[in-house]
């Protein structure tokens, strides 16, 4: 990686983090060249404007949940053992992995309602690349006969994801991970619940 593409990614790295955790209209240019160290000229040879930074800064944050995602089911072949990697993921997030701030999607998706169209309709194309990744999941384990074949694949889905982005914002808003933590036990119960003996 050449310097130029280092110093990019330093760019994105910090207003990425800075535009999670404050969203694209209360974080000013000031703002970014503050937490850079950086002249706006320097920052714009990078990006055209504040709003491909924004682009691109989304694109990022997005980009690190999905190597999360990827690194926490490597290796695992039963799609409860997967599920629950993904759901401890998810539980990572409000202490600031991977990134700080919480759930970039949700984020971006509350910040940018009515205000920025384009990176509210990015938040909701990865929210839908989420949901696929675990209907996937879901699907083999029922074809494998891992799961239950009564499963249901889009309840099981949305169930998830709520739980999880609910979690999320009720350990943030309170500073509290005891409601994460309720949310893993009850998550972890049922995923177990759906499992098929092996055999």
């Amino acid at each position: 990686m050449g310097k130029g593409e280092q110093t990019k990614e330093y760019i994105l790295q910090k207003a990425a983090q800075l535009f999670n955790e404050r969203g694209y209209h209360a974080a000013s240019m000031s703002d970014i060249m503050a937490v850079t160290g950086m002249e706006k000229g320097g920052i714009y040879n990078h990006f055209k404007s504040k709003d491909d930074l924004a682009v691109q800064a989304y694109e990022y944050a997005v980009d690190l949940m999905r190597q999360a995602f990827a690194a926490a089911i490597k290796g695992k072949y039963h799609a409860v053992d997967r599920l629950q990697a993904v759901v401890a993921v998810f539980q990572r997030i409000p202490n600031g992995s991977p990134l700080a701030g919480g759930c970039p999607v949700a984020n971006t998706a509350i910040h940018a309602n009515k205000t920025h169209p384009r990176l509210h309709a990015y938040a909701r194309e990865t929210m839908i690349e989420w949901q696929d990744f675990i209907r996937r999941i879901v699907q083999l384990g029922i074809e494998r006969g891992q799961l239950k074949p009564d499963t249901d694949v889009e309840m099981l889905t949305t169930l998830l994801i709520s739980t999880l982005e609910g979690a999320i914002m009720l350990s943030q808003l309170h500073q509290d991970d005891s409601y994460m933590d309720r949310a893993i036990t009850h998550l972890t119960s049922y995923l177990q619940s759906l499992a098929l003996p092996e055999g």
